[in-house]
């Protein structure tokens, strides 16, 4: 059975493990030099990193969990505009949905996906916006069918790789 709980500070360690092995399976094999990868995920999933990250109060964690052991985590940024949005609106960023991979299809990132817009809503918020590496078409259907809708593109370097992301929005109001 999946669960979902939100995260405590105490579980930095266990998101950031979760972080560094969702994200080498979702994109390792994108890098050409693996130690641009090995920087970003010192730098971006240290566990002193994510410790700092959930100390915010505009950030909010969740893990979920198969048997009670760690399959995934999202991450909820609220108060979060997006220059491809409009700012006058109340705005926050579905900024992380991972999930182990022998595990996708279990539907673990809609459940992570859920928590995060009932916690969007209750913040008030009217949009919902994310990036995602616009050749993951996995993820793009998942959305899609979620009914988020494209409403730019962006690119993001590490080390030697440009990727491009796709910018989608959600209208909460509606869902």
């Amino acid at each position: 059975m999946i669960e979902v709980r939100m995260a405590t500070l105490g579980d930095s360690a266990t998101i950031s493990a979760l972080a560094q092995t969702t994200f080498k399976e979702t994109f390792g094999d994108l890098f050409r030099d693996p130690l641009d990868l090995q920087r970003y995920l010192k730098a971006t999933f240290s566990i002193e990193k994510l410790t700092r990250s959930l100390q915010k109060d505009n950030n909010v964690f969740w893990i979920a969990s198969f048997d009670q052991v760690p399959i995934g985590y999202g991450k909820l940024k609220l108060h979060s505009p997006s220059p491809l949005l409009d700012s006058d609106k109340a705005i926050s960023q579905l900024q992380k949905i991972y999930v182990l991979k022998e595990y996708l299809g279990h539907k673990v990132g809609l459940a992570l996906q859920a928590q995060m817009i009932k916690r969007a809503k209750s913040n008030n918020s009217t949009l919902l916006w994310l990036s995602v590496l616009n050749n993951n078409t996995r993820a793009i259907q998942f959305y899609i069918k979620n009914d988020f809708i494209k409403v730019g593109e962006h690119t993001f370097t590490i080390g030697k790789e440009t990727f491009d992301f796709d910018v989608m929005s959600l209208n909460l109001r509606t869902t």
